[in-house]
């Protein structure tokens, strides 16, 4: 399977790898300087993002599709989720499980710390003890395919197959305003800005919606994007 990252429209590819079985999920390092994937084959994979040569052995641990892979905020811990129904943590230099897999959705798992799952609920866990924290996070009507804190950790937006975006307080668990609609297929990946103001979402509509974050209100016109993963 060839990997392809793009740029926004009219920009240059940065790159194409070919890197085996099928891809389901993938993260880039802050630092723009490596790629994280997660696969059909339960491994996950750390690459050179300049080069497109993988960084060390696969990391082994899961037993089923890994559906969604991030690194933490600093480069040094890796998450991954996946349809074994756990969450795991590893460390982003060594590929070193760190602790025990973090379980208690009750189907599989498609996001990270924070999760989402197939069984419609967003979790929030310690990254320390593995343990969750409060009540799963219920709203949506479908699974759950992509969660993100926002930068300043006190909310949390998750993209579902309902077709719906949600914004969550991250402290009380408690929904922020009505749900965003506008994709007309699942909602697959989800984000925030940096500075906050605006959430970026994209779906098996094969479309990009940007929308404002404090009001919900979409901004622009949606942009279709490339059937290759885009980032």
């Amino acid at each position: 399977m060839g990997l392809k990252v793009k740029r926004q429209t009219g920009k240059p590819n940065i790159g194409v790898w070919n890197i085996g079985s099928g891809v389901r999920s993938l993260d880039i390092s802050q630092n723009g300087d490596r790629i994280i994937t997660g696969s059909e084959s339960s491994m996950i994979q750390v690459w050179n993002a300049k080069s497109g040569a993988p960084i060390g052995d696969p990391l082994q641990g899961h037993t089923d599709w890994v559906e969604s892979v991030a690194f933490s905020a600093d480069g040094k811990r890796i998450v991954s989720g996946s349809r074994d129904e756990t969450v795991r943590i590893w460390n982003a230099e060594t590929g070193a499980p760190i602790g025990d897999p973090l379980q208690g959705h009750t189907h599989w798992v498609q996001s990270r710390i924070v999760s989402g799952s197939c069984d419609k609920t967003v979790r929030i866990w310690n990254a320390e003890t593995g343990t969750p924290i409060g009540e799963p996070l219920q709203g949506h009507t479908d699974s759950v395919y992509s969660v993100a804190f926002s930068p300043d950790g006190k909310r949390i937006v998750s993209g579902s197959a309902d077709k719906t975006v949600r914004i969550w307080n991250a402290e009380t668990g408690a929904p922020i305003g009505d749900p965003l609609q506008g994709h007309t297929d699942w909602v697959q990946s989800v984000a925030f800005s940096p500075d906050r103001k605006r959430i970026v979402s994209s779906s098996g509509d094969k479309s990009v919606r940007i929308w404002d974050a404090l009001t919900g209100a979409s901004v622009g016109r949606s942009f279709q994007c490339c059937l290759s993963t885009m980032i």
